[in-house]
């Protein structure tokens, strides 16, 4: 397409998102989960056609040279279609948040004051790898009153369009506007600047991907803004963790996956327990061959391990590689996570009440945990049957995004002839 074909394509694309919108948000509750039963129905049945086609994405991803991380990211397995079609079926089973109204009080003049929970629009997602967004944000876009936009990177162009295929059968079977999600067709990154600049049309951006998408979404958008640059996720073992409950959380947080958000990546540790607790661990990490890059406190109790810099405390890695530093206590280590954080997830592993409450009221992070992994924060295993992704924003939205995330609120008055006096 030319640059002239590309912004007419788009413009509509956004008129009939916006169409779309307006009957999406009247929806009654049993159509849109009549909608994701049949989508998650879909995706079950096609689960062979997907998985080729996901092959097909990997294979070009790998000829590319693309890295680890992100073929990891790209890879749908069968795991990964049960758990979007679990997905699905979550967001069908949850409370619909439209029209709920809360907070509603008696003024002295005699009218009532509440708020309405309302859509927030047309919903445009912009996403790297990961098929299973496409799926999780027409789900949770649709259960919220919202029309979407899906554009997702040119690596997973074939996935996408096989699960796209699928949500539109579901709408279809539900009765409602195909256009209600659109999963846009071209590769070209032009499509990308008319979508963040379409605010006639589109209500609020949600990027997905790597922080160069990110901060180009963040400096060019003309809509707001949905966003996380970085998951650099920590975790800090008190001297007062339990040893066994701290060896398993710090495996799990770095190693269960590698290349995702949630991941941990660095590891802090108390002087008193380091002795004991940082030998064992650092052979874990060695056994699963992550290279673990150490302050001098450290490396001076596990010598396998190279030497950490400056850049290491804030970087995320999305690789096997961990930086370990020891701190001297919990104050410490407090001032650590919230100077080079990227405000995502941190984790403590404490048996002292105490420090577990002070860590959850300093941490400034969209999600702090106590004795379990960082690998948790995710939409799905919150409950909330998918995310849209994860916001280390402070307006609006915070930590992973569901159906609530995805609305907004307007004040209802209820009167009975009263006048202001």
């Amino acid at each position: 397409m030319s640059i002239t074909e590309i912004k007419q394509y788009m413009q509509s694309v956004g008129q009939q998102a916006r169409t779309a919108s307006r009957l999406v948000a009247k929806t009654e509750t049993i159509a849109k989960n009549r909608a994701l039963i049949a989508m998650a129905d879909a995706i079950k049945r096609e689960e062979q056609k997907l998985l080729s086609e996901n092959t097909r994405d990997v294979e070009n991803a790998k000829a590319k040279g693309l890295d680890t991380a992100m073929i990891d990211r790209l890879t749908l397995s069968q795991k990964g279609i049960t758990n979007m079609v679990e997905g699905l079926m979550q967001i069908a089973s949850l409370a619909d948040p439209i029209g709920e109204i809360t907070n509603m009080n008696y003024r002295p003049s005699g009218i009532q004051v509440g708020r309405m929970r309302v859509p927030l629009g047309v919903i445009g997602i912009i996403y790297e790898a990961r098929p299973n967004v496409t799926a999780d944000a027409a789900g949770l876009c649709l259960k919220a009153g919202n029309a979407a936009i899906l554009r997702g990177g040119s690596e997973a162009i074939h996935s996408n369009q096989a699960i796209a295929a699928c949500v539109r059968e579901g709408l279809v079977t539900a009765g409602l506007p195909e256009s209600a999600v659109q999963v846009i067709e071209t590769t070209d990154r032009a499509a990308v600047g008319e979508l963040i600049t379409m605010k006639d049309y589109v209500d609020v951006i949600v990027p997905r991907g790597g922080k160069g998408l990110i901060e180009r979404i963040s400096n060019e958008a003309r809509v707001p803004v949905i966003k996380h640059l970085d998951g650099i996720c920590h975790v800090y073992i008190d001297d007062q963790a339990d040893f066994d409950k701290a060896i398993r959380i710090s495996d799990n947080a770095k190693t269960q996956r590698y290349g995702t958000c949630n991941t941990m990546e660095t590891l802090l540790i108390n002087v008193n327990i380091a002795p004991k607790i940082l030998p064992a661990l650092g052979e874990i990490y060695l056994k699963k061959n992550v290279e673990m890059r150490g302050d001098e406190a450290a490396r001076a109790i596990f010598a396998n391990m190279k030497p950490a810099i400056e850049e290491d405390w804030s970087t995320e890695y999305l690789a096997p590689v961990l930086s370990i530093r020891i701190v001297n206590d919990l104050d410490q280590a407090i001032d650590h996570i919230n100077h080079y954080g990227s405000q995502h997830t941190d984790a403590i592993i404490t048996e002292n009440y105490s420090r577990a409450r002070r860590f959850l009221r300093e941490v400034d992070s969209s999600s702090v945990m106590v004795n379990t992994t960082t690998r948790f924060a995710d939409g799905f295993e919150y409950g909330l049957g998918a995310e849209i992704g994860i916001s280390t924003d402070k307006i609006h939205a915070r930590g992973p995004v569901g159906l609530e995330g995805l609305t907004s609120q307007k004040y209802v008055v209820l009167g009975d002839g009263q006048i202001r006096q």
